[in-house]
């Protein structure tokens, strides 16, 4: 049965593989930026820099209505069934829908700006710069469209080279307008020169590449409306979901300008930004098993379900749950080497940032991958409707109350009784649940590895680089050694895994080694 689940899985990563390339070469393009960035600035320059971010990341949540997912669903379809034509409808259509909407509110968004940025945000300084930053949204429209045209296409090279062209720009630009004294204007130029750059070359190459070779018809005026019709019937139930997901993060960063001030939100921004190296981590596991859930009839195979869930909960956290971990007690050195000393409260940040991925040990990552694969997307709908419920009043009695502490705590606590009634759900419904063993024996594993950690730095009176390096290694040793030894990791899992990623080249290589220092610990217990 776990056979049957890894083999859909392989498949799914290795048709997913350069997508996966796109996201990791361009995540550590602009990990570098922003270390050479959070070097420049102050924390409080780097905190006007993120409250101009806020109004158009807002903004953009109500762009897009679904069109995105439909131009990729019925892409790939017409694809298949070789209508060429009907891929040009589609394509236009998007691109009509996805231009204008993003044109107008990128024009309100301009016009609203130094209301925001005076009335509401209490900082006139910022007005130009959330102008300048509003022209994201109409260029973000364009990317956005294109990517989904190029995925439906199954190009995913295309959107790979978006990706990284959008880095390389952001994190050139950026650093190099600082030194040459624009300040605070430079990131912010830097950062929409690169959505308007990949916006526009993805258009030229969706354009020029694919769209040219197909065969023309002329497309009247209601034909389009049609087509935009099933559109918007197919995505707008879609976009719902996406709105809520997204409004609680965006409605927390309005909350955090009007409490908290330019200093506190840089050191937060940081935090922020050096978590997502945790996603490394994530993807592979993602790539490889929630596509699975898709592929599973749930009439007659309900147990591949219950296999391909638990699986994908245990692999998470195998991963993620000592990732974070090590993250958490390693912050101080981390943040210190990576981006400087003047960053004071960033690593106590970073700390209660992270905890958050501490509940995929428990399903917290699955339960939206399996409802979203298995089509229960009303389901998912009233979860994330749940999570706005609570997240919101939590927003104005924790961010007022506990500051910058209170913006990272409101989603972390709005978001568990969502999981634990989709938990419960599932459980219901098919009798999918996580394999609790497991995750207490990974908790575990990971806990001995912390503690020895900071043990043994706690001792050891040197720069935070070195400390960085130690740390990292004892904690390593330990873990790999601690989980096979508490049965957190089997013979099986070892293989298991080596088969999930031999579709994923680099990332199969730079998972060998850990996989055979457990693999060697696991043969010395069982005395092989």
């Amino acid at each position: 049965m776990l056979e049957n689940a890894l083999k859909m899985g392989k498949v799914s990563a290795t048709g997913s593989f350069q997508l996966f390339i796109g996201v990791a070469v361009s995540n550590i393009i602009m990990a570098v930026g922003t270390i050479i960035l959070a070097r420049l600035l102050s924390p409080s320059e780097y905190g006007l820099y993120t409250v101009a971010l806020v109004p158009s990341l807002m903004i953009n949540l109500f762009r897009d209505w679904g069109i995105n997912s439909a131009m990729t669903k019925y892409v790939a379809h017409f694809k298949v069934v070789e209508k060429e034509e009907n891929i040009r409808d589609i394509v236009v259509a998007g691109f009509i829908f996805e231009i204008s909407t993003g044109l107008v509110l990128s024009l309100i968004s301009i016009f609203l700006a130094g209301f925001i940025a005076s009335a509401i945000f209490h900082r006139p300084e910022a007005t130009g710069l959330i102008s300048i930053v509003s022209i994201t949204i109409f260029s973000g429209s364009l990317l956005t469209a294109a990517q989904s045209s190029f995925v439906g296409f199954e190009r995913m090279e295309f959107n790979s080279l978006i990706l990284i062209c959008q880095a390389i720009i952001k994190t050139v630009v950026t650093p190099l307008l600082v030194i040459l004294g624009f300040g605070v204007l430079g990131p912010v130029l830097g950062y929409t020169a690169s959505f308007l750059a990949a916006g526009i070359l993805g258009s030229i190459i969706l354009y020029f590449l694919l769209l040219k070779s197909l065969r023309r018809k002329r497309i009247k005026r209601l034909e389009l409306f049609t087509t935009l019709k099933y559109m918007l019937q197919y995505g707008f139930p879609l976009s719902i979901s996406s709105i809520l997901e997204g409004f609680l993060g965006q409605f927390y960063g309005f909350m955090m300008v009007l409490y908290i001030g330019d200093a506190m939100i840089g050191n937060y921004k940081i935090a922020a930004d050096f978590a997502i190296l945790l996603t490394f981590l994530t993807v592979p596991i993602s790539t490889v098993l929630f596509p699975a859930f898709a592929k599973v009839d749930l009439h007659n195979d309900q147990q591949l379900l219950r296999t391909v869930f638990t699986y994908s909960v245990r692999y998470t956290a195998m991963l993620l749950v000592p990732g974070t971990v090590a993250v958490m007690v390693l912050s101080k050195p981390m943040i210190s080497t990576v981006f400087g000393e003047k960053w004071i409260y960033a690593p106590s940040l970073l700390i209660i940032y992270v905890a958050a991925n501490l509940f995929s040990g428990i399903g917290s990552l699955s339960v939206g991958g399996l409802l979203r694969g298995i089509g229960e997307t009303k389901t998912l709908m009233k979860l994330n409707l749940l999570t706005q419920l609570i997240g919101l009043p939590l927003a104005f009695l924790l961010i007022p109350n506990l500051g910058i502490i209170g913006v990272i705590l409101g989603p972390l606590f709005a978001g568990v009784p969502s999981m634990f009634l989709g938990l419960h759900w599932i459980w219901k419904r098919y009798k999918v649940t996580v394999d609790w063993e497991s995750s207490v024996k990974i908790f575990a594993a990971s806990a001995i590895a912390a503690a020895t950690t900071y043990l043994s730095l706690s001792f050891l009176n040197t720069g935070e680089g070195l400390r960085l390096i130690t740390g990292g290694i004892i904690f390593s040793t330990v873990y790999l050694i601690a989980a096979p030894s508490l049965g957190a990791i089997g013979k099986s899992d070892i293989g298991n895994l080596r088969k999930m990623f031999s579709g994923l080249g680099i990332v199969s290589t730079m998972a060998n080694l850990p996989l055979l220092i457990a693999e060697r610990v696991t043969n010395i217990i069982h005395g092989r």
